[in-house]
């Protein structure tokens, strides 16, 4: 099992910066850093990442093919694979349908858009050419000239030959696809080295898991090719009263209010509960907020508590198919705090 930590760059990068440096000591597999326009640019907190880190591997947590070009955004990654010496990895998902319009960009055929820009991304990391006419991307001719294609070697050190000519090939990019629907999860399961999940709770990966199966059996890959990776809202503490203090429930609130009935239903909530959390948060009362948050509600949406239950709920994801688990916000009540105990209370136990 995988380990990675989610960052949101709400915060001046020297601080990111600081908390990744924790948790690349602690362990960590992975950094993810979430795209929105309103905080500071991912690429250039990437980029602050990957030339003050050795190991951990980093990339946006998840970008989207509608604010940018697939094709920059390849080469973004390409660049940060350079200054992190091949430690970088992309994470490309449909992004938010009212963000993006309340910007004047057209959020249309979202599954197609990830899907295409996989394959384009997919393309140019690989030093390709890529044309493509696409229900979303219509591409006359796109190469990235800064991708270098090397000797391939077997184990002896020798040139692979393919023909009469060496077999050549650029760093490997992972591409990940943050997918939550039926259609997403099943297309993007047909070309993503890995699936960003948002959900932290086995209910939701059983039939994740089914729709990524269905994929990776349309086109004829093993499902262990795909690197299955729960995003989920988390907080540690000592006990899980002190793991709750601080924003946990906060965070779950965001989750329950916008979370369809049909995802409430499937975890038993009483909907009377959620609909009362749902109208203070349309209130803004972030005072009686927290009160309204049920202990189901919790168990459901977030993974909360003293490092046992931790890791109880991880080992319950790995079960059901999950290979990374990735700490997403808040974390804990105290970031730096919960970065250690991670790394000395959980991390170890999956290693």
């Amino acid at each position: 099992m995988r380990i990675g930590i989610e960052f949101v760059p709400d915060k001046p990068i020297e601080k990111i910066l600081k908390w990744t440096k924790l948790a690349e000591e602690a362990g960590f597999d992975n950094v993810w850093i979430t795209d929105h326009y309103n905080n500071r640019n991912v690429w250039a907190t990437l980029t602050a990442l990957a030339l003050n880190t050795e190991k951990i591997i980093l990339g946006p947590g998840v970008t989207n093919p509608f604010h940018i070009s697939p094709a920059l955004t390849a080469s973004a990654a390409v660049t940060i694979n350079e200054l992190s010496k091949g430690r970088a990895v992309i994470g490309m998902g449909a992004g938010d349908k009212v963000t993006l319009n309340a910007l004047g960009i057209k959020w249309d055929k979202p599954v197609s858009a990830v899907v295409e820009s996989i394959k384009y991304m997919q393309a140019l990391t690989a030093g390709d050419k890529y044309k493509a006419d696409g229900k979303v991307f219509k591409v006359k001719r796109a190469k990235l000239a800064i991708v270098k294609k090397k000797e391939v070697l077997d184990a002896n050190g020798k040139p692979i030959m393919k023909g009469d000519k060496p077999l050549k090939k650029a760093p490997k990019i992972p591409i990940y696809a943050g997918a939550q629907g039926p259609m997403m999860l099943n297309r993007t399961a047909q070309v993503a080295d890995g699936i960003l999940i948002n959900a932290s709770h086995p209910k939701d990966f059983d039939l994740a898991m089914e729709k990524i199966k269905e994929g990776a059996e349309k086109a004829g890959r093993d499902i262990k090719e795909i690197d299955i990776t729960a995003y989920a809202s988390f907080s540690i503490g000592e006990t899980r009263e002190k793991a709750l203090e601080g924003d946990a429930k906060i965070v779950v609130a965001f989750i329950v209010a916008g979370s369809p009935d049909v995802v409430l239903e499937r975890h038993d909530l009483d909907m009377d509960a959620c609909n009362k959390v749902r109208a203070l948060l349309g209130e803004g009362n972030f005072k009686d907020l927290p009160g309204a948050i049920t202990d189901e509600m919790i168990d459901a949406f977030a993974v909360v508590g003293n490092k046992d239950q931790c890791i109880k709920r991880i080992e319950e994801l790995e079960k059901v198919g999950v290979t990374q688990f990735v700490v997403g916000s808040p974390i804990g009540p105290k970031k730096s705090d919960a970065i250690k105990q991670i790394g000395k209370e959980i991390i170890p136990h999956f290693k």
